[in-house]
């Protein structure tokens, strides 16, 4: 898992060596990368791709829930 949270203070890891940033989680801003379907965080400069019950942990924690949720298109979909 790359985040964890404490005390409303999110620490992400950007790296496999382990190096972890830290933000408040109110300055935080989950997002979607539409074309991976994924959401993600932007730390710093880098894109911290997360899974979905993690930003859920992050916007219950304070974070901003800028994600585009996807809605059935066809018959067919398998949202």
């Amino acid at each position: 898992m790359p985040i964890r949270i404490e005390n409303r203070t999110c620490f992400f890891k950007v790296n496999d060596e382990g190096r972890e940033y830290s933000l408040p989680a109110a300055e935080v801003t989950v997002s979607t990368d539409v074309p991976r379907a994924m959401s993600y965080v932007d730390v710093g400069a880098e894109r911290v791709y997360i899974t979905e019950q993690e930003a859920d942990a992050l916007t219950v924690a304070g974070a901003i829930d800028g994600r585009q949720h996807k809605k059935v298109t066809t018959p067919d979909s398998a949202i």
